[in-house]
């Protein structure tokens, strides 16, 4: 292996009913598990999405309605799936933009309180495309010089990737090896992003703004002063689970503090009497 690991890695592949990332589901996730001593896990399932498999979808990755009608849902295996990846840093290929926050928004919809945020990320396509500009199929023939016979198999291509990252490593001196700095690389356009969807950011203050739309560059402190509406209509269109929940938790925020704003003496005044009660008890 020859990658700085300081925690696990977890490469992963999803195989799912489309491309929408808060409407479709997940049929088969594939993790490989890399820990900092070299030694690999790898969890494999297929799940039943609970709505059907388009059959312009089936054909691209070969599995059918009928291929998970008997297979347990996402739901319920969350636990197990989480677990399996623990405090592992994430990585794949478009993994960015499309499986993190797919299985973001399932974890999302069973209930699960696994932070995907709370960790790095590591996007082997967006090396691959600022490096050489090719598919992952291209990318596995260019870094491998193997052909990707089984492209579209979440498991052959969780592996696909994993040689592809190590190949990248060896061949450009200029990456690091270390996942802080491959993380940071890959991130590609959604560095200041504060979804994964890219719908908020960051401005060069530090404040959340809108990132799309006709709101797009304006801070959401102004906008909800505005037109305290947007936000409410955010929250019932269709936009990714977690995108919401960011939102919601930016708003808490603002609101804070301007009610710390309002009342500035407040915190002091409490402080003053719990120091002063301190004192008396100390005396007595």
């Amino acid at each position: 292996m020859n990658l700085t690991l300081n925690k696990p890695l977890a490469i992963f592949d999803l195989e799912t009913t489309g491309t929408n990332i808060t409407k479709d589901r997940i049929v088969e996730i594939a993790v490989v598990k890399i820990y900092p001593d070299g030694r690999e896990e790898t969890l494999h399932k297929r799940l039943n999405p609970g709505i059907p498999i388009p059959p312009e979808i089936a054909a691209i990755h070969g599995i059918t309605n009928e291929d998970v009608a008997e297979e347990s849902t996402f739901a319920e295996c969350a636990k197990e799936i989480t677990d399996f990846i623990g405090e592992a840093d994430l990585g794949g290929y478009n993994s960015n933009k499309f499986d993190i926050p797919v299985l973001a928004e399932e974890l999302m919809r069973a209930g699960s309180d696994f932070d995907v945020s709370a960790r790095k990320f590591v996007d082997v396509q967006n090396i691959f495309h600022k490096m050489e500009q090719r598919t992952l199929s291209a990318a596995y023939q260019f870094y491998c010089t193997k052909n990707l016979d089984n492209a579209h198999s979440a498991l052959y291509d969780t592996k696909a990737t994993w040689e592809v990252l190590q190949a990248q490593v060896m061949r450009y001196p200029e990456l690091s090896d270390d996942i802080d700095f491959l993380s940071d690389f890959s991130k590609g356009n959604q560095y200041n992003n504060i979804d994964f969807a890219g719908r908020l950011a960051r401005n060069e203050d530090g404040d959340a703004i809108y990132n799309f739309g006709k709101h797009k560059g304006k801070t959401v402190k102004d906008i909800l002063k505005s037109e305290p509406g947007y936000y409410g209509w955010m929250l019932d269109a269709d936009f990714p689970l977690y995108t919401k929940q960011c939102l919601r938790k930016e708003v808490a925020l603002i609101k804070e503090e301007q009610q710390k704003a309002k009342h500035p003496n407040h915190q002091e005044g409490y402080d003053n009497k719990l120091s002063a009660l301190q004192q008396k008890f100390k005396k007595g």
